[in-house]
């Protein structure tokens, strides 16, 4: 069993901003694989299914953003998911709208979901899929993850969204070092 954990915010208030694209990236995948994601429990929303071959549970946390490690600990220890076996979907500022990031272990980078889910497993060795949003040209780095995409970014956010989701699906199916080699850096805008 893999475990597939995208981050937000739960409730409208968050739907469709920059913060909430792990749990946006999550729900394309659960399309992609005909995975439904409508049961509760763990501190989230869920579904078990197939996905590239392997079998997996999606994960939408409903702890808000910086609790995360409450309903991702929580799942893993249900599930018997091994750490290893982990995939976390999440934003990050430090990469241009559109870029992909795989990474395997490290540290938060500044990221607070990722940080407490660190501190509730108690290491960082999963598998992250960092979702470039961009970077404020000034303001709150707060207020901005919280906004809306622009209308330029909505115009390309479908493909960014099928490209993570291709991303998670690659890592599931071929491991993540091919994966890293075939997504990290690529413009996931086209």
């Amino acid at each position: 069993m893999k475990l597939v954990a995208g981050l937000g915010n739960p409730g409208g208030k968050y739907e469709g901003t920059r913060h909430n694209i792990g749990f946006m990236v999550v729900r394309c995948l659960g399309e992609r694989c005909g995975v439904s994601l409508k049961k509760n429990g763990y501190q989230g929303v869920y579904g078990v299914g197939r996905c590239a071959g392997q079998e997996v549970s999606l994960l939408l946390p409903q702890t808000y953003m910086n609790l995360s490690g409450a309903s991702v600990g929580s799942a893993c220890k249900s599930l018997g998911v091994a750490p290893g076996d982990l995939i976390v979907v999440h934003d990050d500022i430090d990469l241009p709208f559109g870029a992909l990031k795989i990474r395997c272990g490290g540290g938060h980078g500044g990221h607070n979901g990722i940080r407490n889910i660190r501190e509730v497993l108690g290491t960082g060795d999963f598998v992250r899929i960092k979702v470039g949003v961009g970077r404020p040209g000034g303001g709150d780095i707060a207020d901005y993850v919280l906004s809306a995409f622009s209308g330029a970014e909505r115009k390309v956010l479908e493909n960014v969204l099928v490209n993570a989701a291709m991303a998670v699906e690659a890592v599931l199916e071929k491991g993540a070092t091919w994966a890293m080699n075939e997504f990290n850096n690529r413009d996931a805008t086209i």
